[in-house]
């Protein structure tokens, strides 16, 4: 049985879709760097991140910590 048949995706965008939704709950709660929420949710390029955080959410990390993260200070 295939990824596709199991999950309805290839195993490579369901992965992609963990990593942004690990990506999603760091930038809410914490006051990580897009950097390091990039390297701790996975992703080895940096330029990954923005990429595929984008075109799943629909808005850049910094604009949805911006709109979801906790207020510092």
């Amino acid at each position: 049985m295939s990824g596709r048949t199991t999950t309805g995706t290839t195993s490579h965008r369901w992965l992609v879709s963990q990593r942004v939704m690990l990506a999603r709950r760091l930038l809410e709660a914490t006051p990580l760097s897009v950097v390091e929420v990039a390297g701790r949710s996975g992703f080895g390029d940096v330029s990954a991140l923005p990429r595929h955080f984008t075109g799943q959410v629909g808005v850049s990390p910094a604009t949805y910590r911006r709109r979801f993260g906790q207020p510092q200070g």
